[in-house]
């Protein structure tokens, strides 16, 4: 009998023991709001990734320092996608699957992004690139994907701002068209510069490519020289930018050279050379030399947190991670249907880069900026808001 005793007590004492242990776990998780990031943290574009990622942990650090979201805290669990679209793919697979993430941010490239839209439609998870601007990510053969968000302004308009910032500024009248035929956000860029550019009365008279991590431009360049074009569209990100810009003024090529948001790192100057970059334009979403309040203390907040000045891909994830957390808060629930709801109604929010209202496609109403670069230097050169 006695024995008996002991052995029920001892089970007793070890069931209480793992209810406990149970509800020391549920106790955990209801006290995280668990957040995936899919970013290209190694690769080619690693430099889009990590600055995207700065900007998003910069505003997750202040929700949570101001007590949390829903009584809760945010945490961001990464992924890294290696800047490969497969990778990519794998990445959302697994946050979504094995790490139960609510929402989901990134990845940065408009490709990596396309390449993993259908996942989270799937998973019916909440998918927000802070940086990718095709239009092929929020709208599918003309319908809008209900789980997939921006918060940076789409390529048409970019590439709309850029035709007309060479019609009406520079008053040029015939350019080429130089993209990288391996990627769609070049490939959008193209495409509505052309049709705008024309429009304006203005002439396209060639269209060259290349492929991305291509290193010697120099035959297709020689091309380009030859029909002796008023300007270059060139809408690719910075590595190869600043390759193409280094070589084409190398090989005597002195006329503009216009481009896009790919264009906006620091590295493409350790690329191409600050004299190399002088008499080039781009469009991009946001200026350290804008005085608008709203910048000025992101800029001050992000220098206190990383000791450097934000690029336009930290304010960009730094606007993702408000845009998600104001969803969440109007929301009053984790639920990812009820989050993604809240993010269809975004209207009029405040951001470092300005007010944001979200369209019927998914994507921002907001202002972006044209940039010229002098001895490697940005400078700020005008503000376009768009009347879309």
């Amino acid at each position: 009998m006695r024995k008996k005793l002991i052995a029920v007590v001892m089970s007793t004492l070890l069931m209480a023991g793992a209810l406990a242990g149970c509800g020391g776990t549920k106790q955990e998780a209801t006290n995280e709001i668990k957040i995936g990031g899919n970013f290209e943290l190694t690769g080619g574009v690693a430099n889009y990734g990590k600055q995207a990622v700065n900007g998003i942990q910069l505003a997750i650090k202040q929700a949570n320092a101001s007590g949390g979201v829903l009584g809760k805290q945010i945490k961001l669990v990464l992924a890294d996608n290696k800047s490969e679209s497969a990778e990519a793919t794998n990445a959302i697979t697994k946050l979504i699957t094995q790490d139960k993430v609510i929402a989901m941010f990134g990845p940065a490239t408009s490709s990596n992004t396309i390449a993993t839209v259908q996942v989270s439609q799937d998973h019916k998870i909440p998918l927000i690139t802070p940086t990718g601007t095709s239009e092929k990510i929020t709208v599918d053969n003309g319908k809008t994907r209900p789980y997939a968000f921006r918060s940076c302004f789409i390529d048409p308009l970019q590439g709309t701002i850029m035709a007309n910032f060479a019609s009406n500024t520079l008053k040029v009248k015939t350019a080429v068209i130089y993209i990288d035929s391996s990627s769609d956000y070049s490939k959008g860029l193209s495409q509505a510069f052309e049709t705008v550019f024309t429009q304006n009365g203005g002439s396209v008279i060639g269209k060259e490519a290349f492929l991305q991590k291509d290193q010697d431009f120099k035959a297709t360049l020689t091309k380009i020289k030859a029909m002796n074009p008023d300007v270059v569209f060139l809408p690719a990100y910075y590595e190869e930018v600043g390759k193409i810009v280094k070589q084409a003024r190398e090989m005597g090529m002195n006329m503009p050279f216009l481009g896009a948001d790919g264009w906006d790192d620091a590295k493409v100057v350790e690329i191409a050379g600050a004299a190399p970059l002088n008499n080039t334009f781009f469009c991009s979403h946001f200026s350290s030399q804008d005085k608008d309040p709203n910048v000025v203390k992101f800029i001050e907040a992000y220098k206190q947190e990383y000791n450097q000045e934000p690029g336009v891909f930290s304010a960009l994830g730094y606007d993702a991670g408000l845009f998600l957390i104001d969803a969440i808060k109007r929301a009053n629930s984790t639920d990812p249907e009820k989050i993604r709801e809240a993010l269809e109604q975004t209207k009029n929010l405040q951001l470092s880069t300005g007010l944001m209202t979200i369209d019927a496609n998914h994507n921002p109403i907001k202002s972006a900026v044209v940039l010229e670069m002098k001895d490697g230097k940005q400078t700020f050169k005008e503000k376009v808001t768009p009347n879309l």
